[in-house]
């Protein structure tokens, strides 16, 4: 069974990977630690910004096709939804599938994950609950109640692009190992425009700055180190060679950081690479799916082509 990650252990892996990322030669921090609870609440922000099209074209194109998602085997038994989320997009689901039993959010932050599950609980009171605090990017072992039931896998926000491709990989294989034969419905954001990408993800307004500068406060908070906030600056750029967005911190000036007994040197103008966000088109995703053991059933898109929400069966 999948158990709840205690706060403490939380702690050590957070540390210990923080402390293994920014000694690297190219440092670098995983794009899971943004969202801790100010982070969550920024993110939730992000997605209502003009800028930022991913979270309203997605909805739409759930919206679309309800219908035939209410179809899948898993609505009439258990949705695993991975990242507790955008509730609009879940209570979307959730309102489609009557026949639902089981709704099972898995998300690294604890808080964050207590409050869409009680969100979830008040909306649909017959509705068996049950929050799994965990990282969901690690093997999830054997989770409760789903060997008897019909699975659906709910992983939307095009978080899969957040993984190096060796990654999307080993995570959805993974997935449809704690889950055979589920079936999946995935978000995943398409090439498009540098500028509008850019912008996507380095709004005017500065809240994805607010968003990737609140991971050093939280080094601060959780591990007591000194990072001044003042001396780092939010940096998006496009990678056209990797197909991706990539998030970075970058030091405005040569400084020192001290995280307990060690010293972290930053040279100006190096950065810490905090996320990745590719961007597939269909074949180049379907090349993931099929290496992971999951097969592309349909792919849904919005007319503009900005977006995909694919579902997929595992092989």
């Amino acid at each position: 069974m999948t158990k709840h990650v205690p706060p403490q252990e939380q702690d050590t892996n957070f540390r210990s990977e923080i402390l293994k990322g920014l000694t690297a030669d190219h440092k670098v921090i995983s794009s899971k630690w943004l969202y801790d609870d100010v982070g969550s609440h920024l993110f939730e922000a992000i997605t209502e910004l003009d800028a930022y099209y991913p979270t309203r074209t997605e909805l739409g194109i759930l919206e679309a096709q309800l219908r035939k998602y209410a179809r899948l085997p898993g609505a009439r038994g258990a949705m695993v939804e991975l990242g507790s989320g955008s509730s609009r997009k879940t209570s979307l689901l959730l309102g489609a599938c009557p026949d639902l039993s089981v709704y099972m959010p898995i998300d690294i932050s604890a808080n964050h994950l207590k409050e869409a599950a009680d969100r979830v609980r008040r909306a649909y009171p017959s509705l068996a609950v049950i929050p799994i605090a965990a990282d969901f990017t690690q093997p999830l072992g054997k989770l409760p109640l789903l060997p008897e039931l019909p699975v659906l896998v709910f992983f939307p926000g095009s978080t899969i692009g957040n993984f190096e491709k060796s990654e999307a990989v080993v995570l959805l294989k993974s997935i449809r190992d704690a889950m055979p034969g589920a079936h999946m419905i995935i978000g995943v954001d398409r090439p498009k425009d540098e500028v509008m990408l850019v912008e996507a993800y380095d709004d005017p307004a500065g809240v994805t700055a607010a968003f990737n500068l609140n991971l050093l406060q939280r080094i601060n908070r959780s591990l007591g180190a000194n990072f001044d906030l003042s001396r780092f600056k939010h940096k998006a750029l496009w990678n056209a060679e990797e197909s991706r967005i990539e998030m970075h911190l970058e030091s405005i000036v040569d400084q020192t950081v001290r995280i307990g007994d060690t010293d972290i040197r930053f040279a100006g103008g190096e950065t810490i690479h905090t996320e990745n966000s590719h961007k597939y088109d269909e074949e180049s995703f379907a090349e993931i799916a099929s290496a992971s053991g999951w097969r592309v059933l349909d792919t849904d898109t919005d007319p503009d082509g900005l977006f995909s929400v694919l579902t997929l069966e595992a092989t």
